[in-house]
């Protein structure tokens, strides 16, 4: 069976490649999986590779993502001859991105809106302040009105500054989560969060490269895989904050994480026990439509619409 992505996260391992097989070294433990079954193979965080590993997954057509150890995206490793379709890139570069943009926070919004919802409706306790969620619903039918780019972004900050930090009212006080941080993160449920973007990343980029679209020419967002990071943000919620959020409120051990460095390190169980989470969770079929649609209004002048 092929996988959409296949990640090497935590520390330490060490990777090697036959034409046949990845071979991914850690602890004793050795996993071996068929070249070809690989799609994309993303890799976060410190470890060991052999250029073997580039060699041959480059070779079965596949495509290799980097990550720091933070979630943040580095880059990416495409087979030789691929070249962008340079009419979608064109295309990327004409099209004004405000309505897109518009499109986008609206989306993000509404999913957010949806998911905190849910939130509250689990348990006795209040989870929204006085106000705040007429102010979340008023932002999100004024953001039609906003006519500049820089409008758009500062409610988009300013609502997602908020929708973090009424999620941390859900997570255990013990975990320190108050709300979202810039790296390092301090906190494991921080840690969580940029773990799995990355993962969300890693899938939402294989989908925008396979539709020939330039990652990084944005809609709200720029600079490098910014077009990434605006397609996923309404995924978030549903893909990857539901997954964080279950486990927190399912509690985590202080021994599966270290916070006396400068930043905050997951052990390999709660990483692995993350990244179930996130397979189930993360469907690569709706984000290839998400993509694809996206292409389509682009291309065709479409209207632009997201299911969240």
């Amino acid at each position: 069976m092929n996988m959409h992505w296949y990640p090497v996260a935590g520390r330490g391992s060490h990777l090697r490649a036959t034409p046949q097989e990845l071979i991914i070294e850690r602890e004793r433990e050795v996993t071996r999986i068929p070249v070809g079954t690989i799609q994309h193979l993303l890799v976060v965080g410190a470890h060991h590779l052999n250029t073997s590993v580039i060699i041959q997954l480059i070779r079965a057509g596949s495509m290799i993502s980097f990550f720091d150890t933070d979630g943040h995206p580095v880059g990416h490793v495409a087979p030789f001859g691929f070249h962008d379709d340079e009419e979608v890139r064109e295309a990327q570069k004409k099209t004004p991105s405000h309505r897109f943009a518009v499109t986008i926070v609206r989306a993000v919004m509404n999913a957010r809106l949806l998911f905190l919802e849910r939130l509250a409706e689990q348990r006795d306790r209040e989870l929204f302040y006085k106000g705040e969620l007429e102010f979340l619903h008023q932002a999100r039918d004024e953001v039609e009105y906003l006519i500049k780019m820089d409008e758009l972004r500062r409610m988009h900050r300013l609502t997602s500054d908020m929708y973090y930090e009424i999620l941390s009212r859900r997570m255990p006080q013990e975990l320190e989560f108050r709300r979202r941080t810039r790296r390092p993160h301090r906190d494991p449920v921080n840690a969580m969060f940029s773990f799995g973007y990355a993962m969300l990343h890693g899938a939402c980029c294989l989908a925008a490269v396979g539709a020939h679209l330039d990652p990084d020419v944005g809609l709200l967002s720029e600079g490098r895989g910014s077009l990434v990071q605006d397609l996923m943000e309404p995924l978030k919620p549903t893909m990857v904050d539901s997954a964080v959020m279950s486990m927190g409120n399912a509690g985590i051990s202080p021994q599966e994480y270290d916070t006396e460095g400068t930043r905050c390190h997951l052990s390999e169980r709660l990483i692995e026990g993350l990244v179930s989470e996130l397979r189930s969770r993360i469907d690569q079929r709706a984000i290839n439509a998400h993509i694809l649609n996206f292409r389509s209004a682009l291309l065709e002048r479409e209207e632009f619409t997201v299911s969240y």
